[in-house]
C-alpha cells in the first residue's frame, strides 16, 4: 500500500499536514531524519505510516509509559498490531509480548531507552528484521536541552549492536540550534534530512499577567471554564499540593502530579485526567511530555518556568485538536529567585566537572533570562518573543497574544478572556442548536463506547470526527469513508453505532 492509501485505510483522513510526507519518503527511501515539529502537528504519523508500508519491524524508542500505553492503544483501535516493552509489564507479560515481536506479529513495538541495554532485549533486537527506528523526544539526549535523560545517550551503542543499522528518525517538538547539531551527532544520524516545521500554533492564545494575588485569579479564571480541561504548572512540589487542595476546597475537580508522589499515585491521577475523569491536573513539569489529550483547553502557568522550551512545549499540550485553546502565564519576581535556586540544584546533581557545571549553570541563567523577558514583555508580542528563540521570524501583531491585543487580565475582569472572539470561537457557536444537541448525543456514545473499551474518548473518535457526524448527518456505512477520522476498522467497529444515534436523532426532530 501507499503511504496515502495507508492514511485513509487505518486513519480516515485524506491528506497530509504539511511536512509530514516529505519525511514519510525520506524514511521509506532508506534515510535518516531529524524533524522538529511542535506538540499537536502530528509527528507520530511521520513514523507510524513508514512502519505500515515497511517490511520488518519499527522500535519506537520513548521515555514515557504513558505515551506507550496510549500510542498502542489508539494503533490496535485502527487495527495495526503494535505492543509496548517496559516496566508497567508483569515478567511473564514481558516474556509473551517478546516472544510475539521475535514471531514479527508486531508491526510497531514502543520501548523505554532503558530496555536497550538489557541482555534479552538486545538478543531480540540482533535477530530481529527491524526497518526503522523512531527516536520521540529526541532532545532528551542532549544536555542542553530541557529535559535531558542519561538513558538516551546509550541510543547509538545499540545501534552499534544490531547485525545491520536501520533507518534512524528523530522527533522532537522543540530544539534549539545548539540542540539540533547535538541530537545529529549524539545518535550519529547519517546525511539527516532536517525538518523544520513552523513552531506557531494559530489556535493557542498566549497571555501573560501579574496578579496581586495568582490564586483568587485562578479561581475566577476557572470559574468561567468548568466545563473544559486544563494543566496547571507550578515550580515546586510544595506549591503543586497547595494549589491542588485549594482547588479542590473550591469545589473544582483537580488532582496533583509531581515526582514525590508514588508512581501508583501519578498514574492513577494522569489516567483519571486523561479519561476525563477529572478536568484539572495540577503538576510539576515531571507531567507533560508525551501526554497525548486532544482537548485540553487552557494550559496555565501558576508559576513562570525555567527557560521558554520548557514553557512552550508544556503550552503546547493544549489544544492539540486543533481548536482555540489558551496559554496564560501568571507571572511574579519571586519566580527569578526561585528559578535560580532550582538551576543551580539541579546543575549540581549532574556528572559534570565544576568547569562544566559553571558553563551549564550560565547558559541556564541566560535562558532564565530571556524567559523573563517573556513573562514582563509589554510591548513586543508574546508570538514573536517564542518564535524568534527557535529562530524563525514572525511579523506582529498576531493579534492572538495578550500584549498585541493589550488585554490586562485584571482580576476585576476575569470573564474578558472569554470575551475575544476572534480566539475563542467554540465548538457550541460553530454547529446550530439542532446540530449541537446531536453533538452531545454522539460525545455520549463515545464516552460509553470509550468506557466499554477502557480507552480514553479520543481513541474512539475525536471531537472534529464528531462534529463533522453531527453537522453531515450521514445515513448510511458507505458515507463514512468521506467523514474525516473514520478508517476502515473504526467504519467497521463503530460506524453503525454512531449512524444508530444520527437516526434516532433525526426521528425525534421530525
Amino acid at each position: 500500500m501507499s503511504i496515502d492509501e495507508i492514511l485513509k485505510k487505518y486513519y480516515g483522513y485524506s491528506s497530509f499536514r504539511e511536512g509530514q510526507r516529505e519525511i514519510m519518503e525520506q524514511l521509506l527511501s532508506g534515510g535518516d531524519v531529524l524533524s522538529i515539529m511542535p506538540t499537536g502537528s502530528g509527528k507520530s504519523l511521520c513514523y507510524q505510516i513508514p512502519a505500515l508500508a515497511l517490511p520488518g519491524i519499527t522500535l519506537v524508542i520513548s521515555p514515557l509509559i504513558s505515551l506507550m500505553q496510549d500510542q498502542v492503544r489508539a494503533l490496535i483501535a485502527m487495527g495495526v498490531r503494535a505492543a509496548y516493552l517496559n516496566s508497567s509489564l508483569t515478567p511473564r507479560q514481558m516474556e509473551l509480548a517478546t516472544a510475539n515481536a521475535a514471531k514479527g506479529i508486531y508491526k510497531i513495538i514502543y520501548v523505554a531507552p532503558e530496555r536497550l541495554e538489557t541482555p534479552k532485549f538486545r538478543q531480540f533486537a540482533q535477530n530481529a528484521a527491524i526497518s526503522l527506528i523512531a527516536v520521540d523526544e529526541a532532545h532528551c539526549i542532549s544536555q542542553w536541552g530541557h529535559d535531558f535523560r542519561p538513558s538516551y545517550t546509550k541510543i547509538a551503542d545499540f545501534l552499534q549492536c544490531l547485525p545491520g543499522r536501520p533507518t534512524v528518525a528523530a522527533f522532537t517538538a522543540t530544539a534549539t540550534d545548539i540542540v539540533r547539531k547535538d541530537i545529529i551527532r549524539q545518535l550519529r544520524l547519517q546525511k539527516p534530512m532536517v525538518v523544520v516545521k513552523g513552531f506557531d500554533r494559530e489556535n493557542l492564545f498566549l497571555g501573560i499577567n501579574k496578579p496581586i494575588n495568582r490564586m483568587e485569579f485562578l479561581l475566577q479564571y476557572l470559574s468561567k471554564h468548568r466545563d473544559q480541561s486544563g494543566i496547571i504548572y507550578c515550580g515546586t512540589r510544595k506549591t503543586v499540593e497547595e494549589v491542588a487542595h485549594q482547588l479542590s476546597e473550591n469545589g473544582f475537580s483537580a488532582l496533583p502530579y509531581h515526582g514525590g508522589m508514588s508512581d501508583a499515585d501519578r498514574f492513577h491521577h494522569q489516567n483519571e485526567f486523561i479519561y476525563d475523569r477529572t478536568s484539572i491536573i495540577v503538576a510539576t513539569n515531571a507531567f507533560g511530555m508525551g501526554i497525548d489529550k486532544p482537548n485540553v483547553r487552557f494550559v496555565i502557568h501558576f508559576q513562570m518556568p525555567q527557560n521558554l522550551e520548557e514553557y512552550y512545549q508544556q503550552a503546547g499540550r493544549a489544544g492539540r485538536d486543533g481548536e482555540p485553546s489558551e496559554c496564560l502565564l501568571l507571572y511574579s519576581a519571586r519566580d527569578i529567585k526561585m528559578n535560580e535556586f532550582l538551576i543551580r540544584k539541579s546543575v549540581a546533581q549532574e556528572f559534570l566537572s565544576a568547569e562544566e557545571q559553571d558553563k551549564l549553570i550560565e547558559l541556564e541563567m541566560e535562558k532564565l533570562k530571556l524567559m523573563t523577558f517573556y513573562a514582563t514583555s509589554k510591548t513586543v508580542c508574546l508570538r514573536k518573543r517564542i518564535l524568534s528563540y527557535f529562530g524563525e521570524y514572525y511579523s506582529p501583531p498576531c493579534h492572538r497574544c495578550s500584549v498585541c491585543l493589550k488585554t490586562e487580565w485584571q482580576l476585576t475582569e476575569p470573564d474578558r478572556v472569554s470575551q475575544t472572539p476572534s480566539r475563542n470561537k467554540t465548538v457550541n457557536q460553530e454547529l446550530a442548536p439542532e446540530d449541537q444537541a446531536l453533538f452531545e448525543k454522539l460525545r455520549l456514545c463515545r464516552k460509553e463506547l470509550a468506557i466499554r473499551a477502557s480507552v480514553p474518548t479520543f481513541v474512539v473518535l475525536n471531537d472534529a470526527t464528531l462534529r463533522q457526524l453531527a453537522a453531515v448527518k450521514p445515513q448510511k456505512l458507505s458515507e463514512l469513508g468521506n467523514i474525516s477520522g473514520f478508517g476502515e476498522v473504526k467504519i467497521k467497529r463503530y460506524g453503525q453505532i454512531f449512524l444508530d444515534v444520527i437516526a434516532k436523532d433525526q426521528k425525534e426532530q421530525r
